[in-house]
């Protein structure tokens, strides 16, 4: 049986990833401090499983390391504070998790005796390319287009600056210690049941729920792609699995559904049979205009996605309902 760790399990990737690996015979070890995931009913269940183990602890504190054993085949990092109220909310404690406690995961995983890690980096390292040199790069975008901090003083940036300096750090600690089973990806918009209630699709069928109309639209014409949860995790099983990836860079996400936030909302409203009056409100501050991931890595390992936008977005609505009602 093998051992796999996941930082930020009771989170919303890193809980149906524990499921999944723990469904196909992994022996799964959780590590969360619930900054972001909950002891919910889902969770209870999980570590309920008779190969699962749960851990307590703040990757921030040294400390919380020494709980861990040194024998894990498989490490996936994902703890991470996400969701963009908290990046100017906590920007402090965004910046501490995503550096600090990523330098302190490194720290322990040199001492491991064998394994790979994988760290979870993300589409947002990506907005200060698109909005300062999007012109210079087509789009879809593909890993190695350089990333940048567009302005240092918004602190939205304390999420997407901490990935890109997470992601030096990577390749800095396997340079220094000689680490060659590593491999980074960066998540594109994976939506589903149990994502939180901060991101656009939950937001959305929250309002719906709460039949909300005037049905405020903010921007509208920003595009981005989706991918279903469990596609999302099918592809990065398949990345940590493959010895193709170590030391590289990949997305994890799809490239063939590229849709407009508006459009995105009026498919729900189909998917639900409600038709509200639209008003569009201006854009957030900082928001990119087009996202879609070069997918091609990914297509490589044999990815396919299986979920449709329009399966996907029916199942996230059936489990959120109830929860807004």
């Amino acid at each position: 049986m093998k051992k796999v760790l996941i930082t930020g399990g009771a989170g919303f990737i890193g809980l149906h990833l524990a499921n999944n690996l723990a469904n196909d015979n992994y022996e799964v070890t959780i590590l969360d401090n619930f900054a972001r995931g909950s002891f919910d009913e889902e969770f209870k269940k999980l570590v309920e499983k008779p190969n699962v183990k749960f851990i307590q602890g703040d990757i921030i504190k040294t400390e919380t390391f020494d709980k861990l054993d040194l024998d894990y085949d498989y490490v996936y990092h994902l703890a991470a504070i996400n969701g963009t109220e908290n990046f100017y909310n906590i920007p402090d404690k965004v910046l501490k998790v995503g550096i600090i406690g990523t330098i302190n995961v490194l720290d322990w995983f040199v001492k491991q005796k064998k394994g790979k890690i994988l760290f979870s980096s993300s589409s947002e390292a990506y907005s200060g390319t698109l909005n300062l040199l999007g012109d210079k790069f087509p789009i879809p975008t593909h890993e190695n287009v350089p990333l940048v901090v567009e302005d240092p003083s918004n602190v939205r940036w304390s999420y997407g600056a901490s990935k890109m300096l997470s992601e030096v750090a990577i390749y800095s600690w396997a340079k220094a210690y000689s680490m060659k089973n590593f491999v980074i990806i960066r998540y594109h918009n994976i939506y589903g049941p149990r994502m939180g209630n901060e991101h656009v699709i939950p937001q959305f069928i929250e309002r719906i729920v709460k039949n909300e109309n005037p049905f405020k639209i903010y921007g509208g014409q920003e595009t981005r792609t989706f991918c279903y949860i469990d596609d999302g995790v099918k592809a990065t099983r398949m990345v940590m699995e493959s010895s193709e990836t170590n030391g590289k860079t990949i997305h994890i996400g799809r490239s063939d559904n590229e849709i407009k936030i508006l459009d995105l909302s009026k498919k729900l409203f189909e998917i639900v049979n409600v038709n509200p009056e639209i008003k569009i409100h201006e854009s957030p501050k900082g928001s990119v205009m087009r996202r879609c991931p070069d997918t091609t890595k990914l297509q490589q390992l044999g990815f396919v996605p299986e979920v449709s936008l329009e399966e996907g977005l029916r199942k996230t609505f059936d489990w959120y309902k109830s929860k807004f009602n």
